[in-house]
């Protein structure tokens, strides 16, 4: 017979599961992130949420919301 110990194998399950949900504090990174220099430049010079929304659509097949666009450029700018 085996030693299977139902207890332990459900405690470390549950250990497990504790470590797999603990939030990390560190700051995420956006998929708008790598196109930083670009996006604030060119609403800088102008261009609309939804320009900028349709550009990343276009030429860097992102989709996003314009109100993420919108959000990112709040934090970052």
């Amino acid at each position: 017979m085996t030693d299977f110990d139902p207890v332990s194998e459900v405690a470390a399950l549950k250990a497990e599961t504790k470590m797999i949900r603990k939030r990390s504090y560190k700051q995420r990174k956006s998929r708008l992130d790598k196109y930083h220099t670009e996006l604030v430049a060119m609403h800088k010079q102008g261009a609309t949420i939804a320009e900028l929304t349709r550009w990343l659509r276009k030429k860097k097949a992102i989709k996003v919301a314009d109100s993420t666009v919108n959000r990112w450029l709040q934090n970052r700018e």
